[in-house]
């Protein structure tokens, strides 16, 4: 029920923006008007992964113990995920505007 809630809340979302956008509004604004979200979804990804990375430390220097490999391999799997779609969907999104023939607009 929850999923089904939340896919509905997101159609609603989507339909709004569209229809806020209107059907003769020019991508191009709306792309250069994004590009500060575009580059900060990848400064995130760099400063999130450094702020998890540091905290994985200070709990192991604070323990004493050493490095665990499963624990490791476990936080490790989801901080490289999470890196890697934070930062491949910043990079993907910095072409946008030269794929949709934007290009120099804001940049």
């Amino acid at each position: 029920m929850k999923k089904l809630l939340f896919s509905l809340i997101a159609v609603f979302a989507g339909v709004g923006v569209a229809s806020a956008a209107g059907a003769s509004a020019d991508p191009c604004i709306l792309i250069a008007s994004m590009q500060g979200v575009f580059k900060t979804l990848r400064t995130l990804a760099f400063v999130g992964a450094g702020f998890m990375i540091a905290a994985w430390g200070w709990g192991y220097i604070k323990d004493g113990k050493g490095v665990d490999m499963e624990d490791l391999r476990k936080k490790g799997t989801g901080l490289l995920v999470g890196f890697t779609l934070l930062f491949g969907i910043g990079v993907v999104l910095q072409f946008l505007p030269g794929i949709s023939g934007c290009a120099g607009m804001g940049w």
